[in-house]
């Protein structure tokens, strides 16, 4: 009895056994037979694309003129206010003159004596009672004190200071009551023409070298005429509404910051800018039939950008690319790529190097359009 018992419960552990190991070769060969994963697979294709690179400026008037003072005295009187808009020639301030009128007056006193002197000396050397000489010494006397007269007149004219230009009151650094002088280091204010207004930005050694080489022309000149149009970020972070062009650099790199000085000019209508103002300049860069690639196509391992490609038998390959710009949602390739590659173009995060998938031919114009922004903040 014992032994049938045994026996029954031996045949049952090896029947489960049988069916254990069929089981196993049953999903294996389950496994063995699943199809590969579908993948968007993309031809690549040679584009021109335009990038920005953005620059600090700052802003200055075509013209800035510092007023100054051409004699020394009080300030009697500003007639203007800061950012008033003013004419060339137009009263800035006045100086008090009472003390120059008073010279004034002495100096004309002495070109009267002066006069007198001469006027009788005349018939005296006429009738040859004096020396010529002596008649030669008070004419030198006149003119001496006619000069003296001249320049105190200068100077009372010098007390009315008036706009050299056509612009904008800036800052005014002295007011009524002020003692100043010629010799002052800070100006009485500044008046700016912003009509039009230079912004100055700088480019490093390397950006200016493909500056020149990207624009067409035999000179410098020419090149510089050639470039593209500017787009000026105001402060605020909005594009102003003109557009701006390079008229010329400074020529020579400077040791100390191994940048060059750019200087563009923009028209201001609507007197937007002003002399001081910040901002950016977002200066455009062309690749004209360059290979690019999506974003999403792309991972990063240890510092370098990667890619798939689409190798034999549908297996995929990893492939180092060196980026040379980054263009909304596009890389644009330096080396790495060939137009004959078929690169996969999203979904990459489940992939390895060397896994079988099924290609899903897809149209490279549909691959590289940027992905729509369903929620914003």
């Amino acid at each position: 009895m014992k032994n049938n018992k045994l026996n029954a419960i031996l045949g049952l552990s090896l029947f489960l056994v049988v069916m254990s190991c069929g089981d196993k070769q049953s999903n294996a060969a389950a496994v063995k037979q699943a199809p590969p994963a579908p993948y968007p697979v993309a031809q690549v294709q040679p584009k021109t694309v335009t990038g920005y690179t953005d620059y600090p400026v700052t802003i200055e008037g075509v013209v800035n003129s510092d007023v100054r003072a051409k004699t020394s005295g009080y300030i009697e009187k500003v007639y203007v206010d800061e950012g008033q808009k003013v004419r060339k020639g137009q009263v800035l301030f006045k100086l008090e003159t009472q003390s120059l009128s008073q010279d004034a007056g002495a100096a004309k006193a002495r070109v009267n004596v002066a006069q007198v002197e001469v006027d009788k000396l005349i018939p005296l050397v006429e009738k040859n009672i004096i020396s010529p000489v002596q008649l030669e010494t008070a004419k030198a006397n006149l003119a001496q004190a006619k000069a003296n007269l001249s320049g105190v007149s200068a100077n009372i004219g010098y007390a009315t200071i008036k706009s050299p230009i056509d612009g904008y009151v800036g800052a005014i650094n002295f007011r009524e009551g002020a003692l100043i002088s010629p010799s002052d280091l800070t100006p009485l204010t500044t008046v700016s023409e912003i009509d039009q207004v230079y912004a100055f930005f700088s480019f490093n050694e390397a950006q200016y070298i493909d500056h020149l080489m990207q624009s067409e022309g035999k000179t410098k000149a020419e090149r510089i005429k050639n470039s593209p149009d500017l787009t000026l970020i105001l402060a605020n972070g909005k594009e102003y509404s003109e557009k701006g062009r390079i008229q010329t650099s400074t020529g020579q790199i400077n040791q100390s910051t191994g940048t060059i000085q750019i200087r563009a000019a923009f028209n201001n209508p609507n007197e937007i800018l002003t002399n001081g103002n910040s901002g950016k300049i977002r200066f455009p860069i062309e690749y004209k039939d360059a290979l690019v690639v999506p974003q999403s196509a792309t991972f990063e391992q240890q510092g370098n950008v990667m890619i798939f490609k689409l190798g034999e038998d549908n297996k995929v390959q990893t492939a180092i690319i060196k980026v040379k710009d980054a263009v909304d949602n596009l890389y644009v390739v330096e080396s790495g790529l060939d137009v004959s590659d078929k690169i996969i173009v999203s979904g990459v995060s489940k992939l390895r190097n060397g896994m079988a998938i099924s290609p899903q031919e897809t149209d490279f114009n549909e691959a590289i359009k940027p992905i729509a922004t369903l929620f914003r903040n």
